[in-house]
């Protein structure tokens, strides 16, 4: 690589809205970093709630090159249909054994033939109790090691102090750890000592007229109330938030920059 590689990394998408704001700004957005690889969270495209086949097809056709998730990726049983056959769609890798489709894979990006790694995980605290994350990237480390020339995370996370525990705990052996899940994005982004790019949220893409991208009068009735509301996806203001992320020969990251374009 004779000049940095340039990874772009979109957050939650919520819903129509975040669909729109992808669809509508990603061109621009390619053009401008000069991108060379699109990773997506997806977990919330189909109404808020999970992901559809018909829904991966569209992320494809516009570019992106693999679609992540985390606590949703089985809301919508239509994800069924392709989480075993298509590799650019990824779960987190934590989940026990046997479980379907695929926590991380290796890419070939485009005629620089660059070999990128996109790992899924997911944090524990006031999540699901799945296997460890941290012993889970371990593995993947181990399997990908000489096979990939940089290795991004994906970590679909609540709790800050785990993902910071996390970038941490990477640092020096992924290229890059993004976080997902809380759609708001943090300002902490950073080039660790050991090399790792950092950001613990990277927040989402969808309705900023909302609460996390969904409608603000029934999320403020369901904690005014204490019972159960059903969630619709907002509409206006319609964003996209991520990071582009650049490295050098080496895979080492070279900087990292959050983003927040309004449609």
């Amino acid at each position: 690589m004779d000049t940095p590689f340039t990874i772009l990394a979109i957050g939650d998408i919520v819903g129509k809205p975040g669909r729109n704001a992808v669809r509508d700004l990603l061109p621009a957005l390619r053009e401008r970093f000069n991108v060379d690889f699109v990773i997506a969270n997806g977990e919330n495209a189909a109404g808020g709630n999970g992901l559809t086949s018909a829904l991966m097809e569209e992320f494809l056709a516009l570019g992106i090159d693999v679609v992540t998730t985390g606590n949703h990726v089985w809301d919508n049983k239509d994800v069924e249909k392709i989480i075993d056959i298509e590799p650019r769609l990824l779960r987190p890798g934590n989940y026990p054994e046997g479980v379907a489709g695929r926590g991380h894979g290796i890419y070939q990006a485009g005629a620089r033939g660059v070999r990128v790694c996109v790992a899924n995980l997911m944090g524990r605290v006031h999540m699901a109790p799945l296997d460890c994350p941290f012993r889970a990237f371990d593995r993947i480390f181990l399997d990908v090691s000489g096979k990939a020339d940089i290795l991004i995370v994906d970590f679909h996370a609540e709790a800050t102090s785990e993902k910071r525990a996390f970038g941490w705990y990477a640092d020096g052996r992924a290229s890059a750890v993004f976080g997902t899940h809380t759609h708001v994005q943090t300002a902490d982004e950073e080039i660790q000592p050991g090399g790792t790019a950092y950001i613990t949220d990277i927040g989402m893409s969808g309705s900023f007229n909302s609460v996390i991208g969904m409608d603000r009068e029934k999320s403020v009735l369901r904690f005014l109330r204490q019972t159960k509301i059903k969630y619709d996806v907002a509409t206006g203001d319609e964003r996209l938030c991520g990071a582009v992320f650049r490295f050098s020969n080496e895979g080492r990251a070279v900087s990292v920059e959050r983003i927040m374009l309004v449609k």
